[in-house]
């Protein structure tokens, strides 16, 4: 066998085995992938979903973005809360907390209380590497489709700074101008497509099942209606190096 025919073997040999690790790799995850929202028990329905989330640390703690949180909660009796799928296809909600949340990076931190559930382990985001292989599973559409975790596949295309200057001065917000201000930092873009109501959704290391990331925002070509009909298939999340100091942080 000729040097190009091995390298090309190798590399048919490598992506092969990729492929065949997903599975079980998405197995593991997803017990620990819940649906974050409010809880109103007067509602209908009761519950209202906000974004997708994962158990971290100790399983008692769920991350997700500081976006899905809302400022406050209802005074009328709205109230945060998770909901999970069991192993008997049931869905229960429980109630949660806000533990920490760190606005300038997205992310968020609930407390629950009760119940501990499977949690995931944060990779070294620093070490990541632009074409690597990713996943990432949450409640893309939000229930449109059905409380049922869904899982995307993908690579990093990129890894870049989240603020980047505007074309013009219309093209700047307070948000951005404050980032700018700050200083920006690095965020993955991503070779996959996100939907409204995967904010928040773990991104994955396909072989290991490490959390590399956060999904935070999708690319949107024109109205947010068309993230639906017209995806652009470029997504962006948050280093896991971020949420590892807001766990850390008393």
């Amino acid at each position: 066998m000729r040097l190009g025919q091995l390298f090309l073997f190798g590399l048919f040999f490598l992506s092969t085995v990729a492929v065949a690790e997903l599975p079980e790799t998405v197995a593991r995850i997803k017990p620990s992938i819940v649906a974050v929202g409010t809880f109103k028990q007067t509602n209908s329905p009761q519950f209202t979903f906000r974004g997708t989330g994962f158990a971290v640390d100790d399983g008692t703690l769920i991350a997700t973005n500081a976006h899905v949180i809302p400022e406050s909660t209802d005074p009328d009796g709205s109230k945060l809360a998770i909901q999970i799928r069991g192993i008997n296809g049931e869905l229960t909600v429980w109630r949660a907390e806000l533990r920490s949340r760190d606005k300038e990076h997205d992310l968020a931190i609930l407390k629950i209380e009760g119940r501990k559930l499977p949690s995931l382990r944060l990779a070294n985001s620093d070490a990541i590497q632009e074409g690597q292989g990713i996943g990432f599973i949450g409640f893309p559409i939000g229930g449109a489709l059905g409380f049922s975790p869904v899982t995307h596949r993908g690579i990093v295309s990129s890894i870049t700074p989240i603020a980047l200057p505007g074309g013009n001065a219309q093209q700047l917000n307070q948000r951005l101008i404050r980032q700018l201000k700050n200083g920006a930092f690095n965020i993955f873009q991503l070779d996959a497509t996100a939907y409204p109501g995967n904010s928040g959704s773990p991104v994955f290391d396909i072989e290991s099942g490490t959390v590399i990331g956060v999904i935070n925002m999708v690319f949107i070509k024109g109205s947010k209606e068309s993230a639906l009909s017209q995806p652009s298939g470029i997504s962006y999340a948050i280093p896991a190096s971020y949420l590892k100091r807001l766990l850390d942080q008393p």
